[in-house]
């Protein structure tokens, strides 16, 4: 591939091996633990859902239900398994038994793993083949219909009722938008629960539940339909719940998941064991679903300084790149973050952002990459912070990223009115059509500063890399080299959620859309 940026592609591979090792030597550790978290998962892929009298969630129950017992180390796929075996029951039955306390699952029979491995795998047959058909169902609305060209135009919704984010994600979608994100309420990432149903009620955004994610589709499919082109749904795979939301929404459709592995750790001080062993599995179900995750890179620019640490922005990308890549997702899936965050006193500062998102452009010449408006140095002059996104939005048409998620004039002073949305819709759509084609009419000055500022970065992200390989990603994640933040091993919330595998410990879920279901 040509650079235009004249970036040394034997350090690009050096940096990408060095990623690669990460990631092995992460994954090595991952494969001999799960969590509270997984088990949920593999119980809601079964088909247990609902909540017990007290509205606690079925999966809840009936994970704590073996843990109090001191054998989840075995697995929720066995117990649930071997009653089916001994009552003749279904999956949600069995749970709702567990819940009313008529049966306990470690003090029955114990069955061959040959025998319990055989009932349940027509369930988790059905269970992988409606993923696939959402899967289906999406490609061939867009071959029948259309969808709106890169950079996909991201926007948000966020009032907290699910019936209220429908009317705006549908105004929205008839304004242009291409992807609607229905942000999750503050807080949500914390709760080691999924919440049940419909919900009105939310701080900040709106709760993620399988209801709310159908009331959602059901609502973007229609006005798909009406439009002539498919609209992306996008929501929050991240936090205590990370892979059970990646198969709520793998169940419902969504297209797009912000599904990072290091995002909790960092600004949610989620402990770090937890959140690597969860990101996994959410990943292969993503992988499997169809689904482009988005990572959160962005977000390091946001407690760091954007001109000096640009590096560790594309250091993390590699290294979500190769982790990504392990879970089963391939490139064209992979919503690799960066931002437009630098300081617009910053001389030069355009030049610099251009530098960063075209050497990101053609280091993963794959990916969709998701690219970050400016939100730090937002203020109350919205005129000011009209044209910042404007100068981000030119960038974004002159390196062709995939998904852009659109900055708001109102940023800094409110949750955006529609009318706030429209015009950002517009900036975007008017500099996309103007400059159609202007990356492939321009060329950099050779060593000049955009050049010599991507050099910079590739090598400052190659020397981190080359450190973090050396010390491993938990004793980095301690020193904090991502986003100046300090996380411990053994701190942080949801640690005693994690446990080591039995020998006998099996997750029928991975091996099946790893294997030959994701064909």
């Amino acid at each position: 591939m040509n650079s235009k940026l004249g970036l040394d592609w034997k350090k690009v591979e050096e940096a990408r091996n060095y990623a690669k090792n990460i990631a092995i030597d992460v994954q090595n550790f991952v494969e001999k633990y799960s969590t509270v978290s997984v088990e949920r998962t593999i119980c809601r892929l079964l088909g247990i859902d609902g909540v017990n009298p007290d509205e606690i969630p079925l999966p809840n129950v009936v994970v704590e239900h073996i843990k109090e017992n001191k054998v989840l180390n075995n697995g929720v796929a066995y117990f649930i398994g071997n009653a089916m075996i001994e009552y003749k029951l279904s999956p949600q039955e069995i749970a709702e038994k567990v819940s009313a306390q008529e049966i306990n699952l470690t003090k029955i029979k114990m069955n061959s793993y040959e025998d319990v491995v055989a009932v349940i795998k027509p369930i988790v047959e059905e269970s992988v083949l409606k993923i696939k058909k959402n899967r289906k169902y999406r490609e061939d609305f867009i071959e029948n219909y259309s969808e709106g060209e890169k950079p996909y135009l991201y926007v948000i919704v966020a009032t907290g009722n699910i019936y209220e984010d429908v009317t705006q994600a549908v105004a929205a979608a008839k304004q242009g938008a291409d992807v609607i994100a229905v942000i999750r309420t503050t807080g949500q990432s914390l709760l080691d629960y999924v919440p049940y149903g419909a919900t009105t009620e939310g701080f900040g955004g709106t709760y993620a539940t399988q209801e709310n994610f159908r009331i959602m589709r059901k609502a973007l499919d229609e006005v798909g339909e009406e439009l002539g082109r498919y609209i992306r749904l996008c929501n929050y795979c991240s936090g205590l719940c990370m892979p059970e939301i990646a198969a709520m929404g793998a169940f419902e459709r969504l297209d797009v998941m912000l599904n990072d592995a290091l995002y909790g750790i960092l600004f949610r001080d989620i402990n770090m064991q937890r959140t690597i062993i969860d990101q996994y599995f959410s990943r292969v179900i993503n992988g499997f679903a169809g689904v482009i995750i988005n990572t959160g890179e962005d977000n390091y620019l946001t407690t760091a300084d954007a001109f000096e640490q640009a590096h560790t922005v594309l250091a993390s990308d590699l290294i979500n790149e190769q982790l990504a890549l392990i879970a089963g997702i391939p490139e064209e899936q992979m919503g690799l973050g960066h931002a437009f965050e630098m300081d617009p006193e910053l001389k030069n500062g355009f030049l610099y952002e251009l530098a960063q998102a075209q050497m990101l452009r053609e280091i993963f010449p794959k990916a969709p990459l998701k690219y970050m408006p400016p939100t730090k140095f937002m203020t109350g002059n919205i005129f000011r912070g009209h044209v910042q996104d404007a100068l981000f939005n030119q960038i974004a048409i002159m390196t062709n990223q995939g998904i852009q998620l659109l900055g708001m004039m109102t940023e800094a002073i409110h949750t955006p009115f529609m009318s706030d949305r429209y015009l950002s819709i517009e900036n975007a759509r008017y500099i996309f059509n103007n400059m159609k084609d202007i990356s492939s009419e321009i060329e950099f000055k050779e060593d000049g500063i955009i050049q010599q500022r991507a050099k910079t970065v590739l090598s400052e992200a190659n020397e981190l890399l080359k450190k973090v390989n050396e010390e491993g990603l938990f004793k980095s994640l301690e020193k904090g080299v991502f986003a100046d933040v300090k996380r411990p091993f053994n701190g942080g919330k949801g640690l005693n959620g994690v446990f080591e595998k039995s020998e006998k410990y099996f997750n029928p879920f991975i091996e099946s859309m790893l294997g030959d279901d994701r064909k």
